[in-house]
């Protein structure tokens, strides 16, 4: 049976106390976990208080997605009150967002103790709120919030919410372990239970305050749930959501299940990795599956037993994810990693050609000081085709410098010069802008674009900036992560050194030196 991916990271996942997304790395993500297949992206909660999720909805209108249906999020209608008067109910239906996904208390304790109300007007809110949205939705999914533990409390009153979800035409009954609490074999069951109750199909949504949230997931989807809600990573508040990266391999590898997104099982821990970068939160290297640890061998009995025979210390092979595996005695990680993504560049390389030893000496040298060539895959790409002698900078950097000025007013003005050699041209221009790295940008594309006018259409989506090694203090080392695109793709680059502008000027170079050689290929 097909299991939809449902992703919450753009809500769930901002609730994360070291997460706080922009309208940008909304957007972003959304263009991201479309073109990897999730079914459904929800992306946030509309109302009056939080104009950021109301901009959101209409922006993300613009993105011509591929595959996935965005859901917008809110709760029932507040008690005793007509559910077309309800303001939020209200908002989720100006957002008009094609999916509804609305919660609603499960767990009588929440009914008399916190929203204060009896348990028939619980029902009446639940069934009255669903079927209101039904009128303007393709779906609407209904989070029965706590399910776990006020199935536990008081089963009758939880049952009956569902049956109040599907009298409104609910599409989904999701299970809430709100609180994470629940153990797996409780989640077998109760689940079990409802699937034996209800034709509407049942979804999951795990939390992992007991470190069970993938394991929950796992045993719903076991017993019967269609629907796996997740972030990917596993952000969230508190202890974070069920991690939707390891659910979906998990799913995939060991249980069988299908689902949209099996074609690109290969790219998850690039998926993986670029989320990270765009909620700057560094990358968990014990991560199932996509850490950098994952496939690590260091004990001497442990090479041996891979060399021999990979699958006697391997559950699965690491290039079925988009990972490699690590010796870390030996220092021979990555190759097989490098000559797959050759491939894409060079038909008929081999792991034994020289060129491949260079470039992966290349790789482990820059990886060493911080780059991270998974999330920038372009400036993997640039430094692969200037190794191979496949691509010769089309510029020569003479010069650049940036003077930052500050007004007796407090007016902060940034003034950046750049001075290339192009061909048999010096370019020297001059830009100011909204901070150096923006005055940078603005002074090399004017010195670019007469030369190479396809950068005309390049824009620069996203900008971070992390900081890398053990010092954290003002001289540590920084890696700078840019997004660039144009009308048919985006890319990712990175720059790293000690010194913030210099390694902001190595991703803006990677970043349009990118698209010149882009053009340069179409027009062969």
């Amino acid at each position: 049976m097909k299991t939809y991916l449902y992703d919450t990271t753009l809500r769930d996942g901002n609730q994360d106390r070291k997460i706080s997304l922009s309208l940008a790395d909304k957007l972003q993500l959304t263009r991201l976990l479309d073109s990897f297949g999730v079914d459904f992206i929800e992306g946030g909660w509309p109302n009056p208080s939080n104009p950021l999720d109301e901009e959101y909805f209409v922006k993300v209108r613009e993105l011509n997605l591929k595959h996935s249906k965005v859901a917008a999020f809110g709760s029932t209608r507040r008690a005793n009150c007509d559910a077309k008067e309800d303001l939020i109910l209200q908002a989720l239906v100006k957002s008009e967002a094609p999916i509804k996904t609305i919660f609603g208390k499960s767990w009588d304790l929440h009914v008399t103790d916190v929203i204060r109300t009896s348990l028939e007007e619980n029902l009446n809110m639940i069934e009255s709120s669903v079927a209101f949205l039904k009128q303007y939705s393709e779906q609407v999914f209904y989070d029965a919030e706590h399910f776990f533990d006020g199935y536990k409390a008081n089963k009758t009153h939880a049952a009956d919410t569902l049956h109040a979800a599907v009298r409104g035409g609910a599409d989904f009954l999701v299970l809430c372990d709100t609180n994470g609490g629940t153990m797996p074999w409780e989640v077998e069951a109760i689940t079990l239970e409802m699937a034996s109750l209800f034709d509407t199909p049942l979804g999951v949504h795990a939390h992992d305050d007991s470190g069970l949230g993938v394991a929950n997931s796992i045993y719903a989807v076991k017993s019967g749930a269609t629907m796996v809600q997740g972030v990917f990573n596993g952000y969230g508040e508190r202890c974070g959501n069920a991690n939707l990266t390891t659910i979906l391999a998990n799913l995939h590898f060991k249980t069988k299940h299908t689902f949209f997104a099996d074609s690109n099982v290969a790219k998850l821990r690039k998926m993986s990795m670029s989320i990270d970068e765009i909620v700057n939160l560094p990358s968990n290297v014990r991560a199932p599956y996509v850490g950098d640890a994952a496939f690590a061998h260091k004990g001497g009995a442990h090479i041996d037993g891979v060399m021999k025979l990979a699958r006697s210390f391997e559950h699965i092979d690491p290039l079925s994810v988009g990972n490699d595996r690590v010796f870390v005695t030996t220092d021979q990680a990555g190759g097989a990693m490098v000559v797959e993504k050759l491939k894409e560049i060079s038909t008929g390389i081999d792991k034994k050609d020289p060129q491949v030893a260079k470039l992966l000496t290349l790789v482990k040298e820059r990886e060493n000081v911080g780059w991270h060539f998974d999330s920038a895959e372009a400036s993997f790409k640039m430094l692969a085709y200037r190794s191979l002698g496949l691509f010769e900078d089309p510029f020569e950097v003479l010069n650049y410098r940036v003077i930052e000025d500050k007004s007796p007013e407090g007016v902060s003005v940034s003034e950046a010069t750049v001075k290339l050699q192009i061909q048999e041209h010096v370019s020297h221009q001059v830009s100011e802008g909204d901070g150096p790295v923006n005055a940078l940008d603005k002074a090399l594309r004017k010195s670019l674009i007469p030369y190479f006018p396809c950068l005309e259409s390049v824009r620069l989506d996203d900008f971070k900036v992390r900081v890398l090694g053990s010092n954290v203090g003002s001289d540590a080392s920084v890696r700078v992560w840019s997004t660039f695109g144009d009308d048919e793709e985006v890319w990712s680059v990175a720059g790293v050194s000690a010194n913030i502008i210099e390694a902001s000027w190595l991703a803006l170079i990677d970043g349009l030196c990118y698209k010149i050689l882009k053009d340069k290929k179409a027009k062969t």
